[in-house]
């Protein structure tokens, strides 16, 4: 099995870097690791998650974030998006299209 991850997924990750390294030294390179740790367990459970939106949704375990996603066939997972949870999508201007 794959995990492909989408630009637009990969500049959240990015975008969520920033913000914790700057609450933190080092907390954003924390942050990373985590959320790839989350997205590499999709290997494992990729397929059991609730749908939302039509994507399914892993809750990171460290880090108040969401990872949307879909099983593109038997052996591919495509990460969409990156999704802080503490933000309206609306307020954001992000949308998972």
């Amino acid at each position: 099995m794959n995990i492909r991850i989408l630009s637009s997924a990969y500049n959240d990750l990015v975008a969520g870097r920033k913000f914790y390294e700057r609450q933190s030294e080092g907390l954003g390179e924390y942050f990373f690791d985590s959320l790839f740790s989350d997205i590499d367990s999709l290997l494992l459970y990729g397929g059991i998650h609730q749908k939302v939106y039509g994507y399914q949704r892993l809750l990171s375990k460290r880090f108040p974030y969401a990872i949307y996603y879909k099983m593109d066939d038997e052996e591919t997972i495509v990460v969409w998006r990156v999704l802080d949870c503490r933000q309206a999508p609306e307020k954001t201007g992000i949308s998972l299209s």
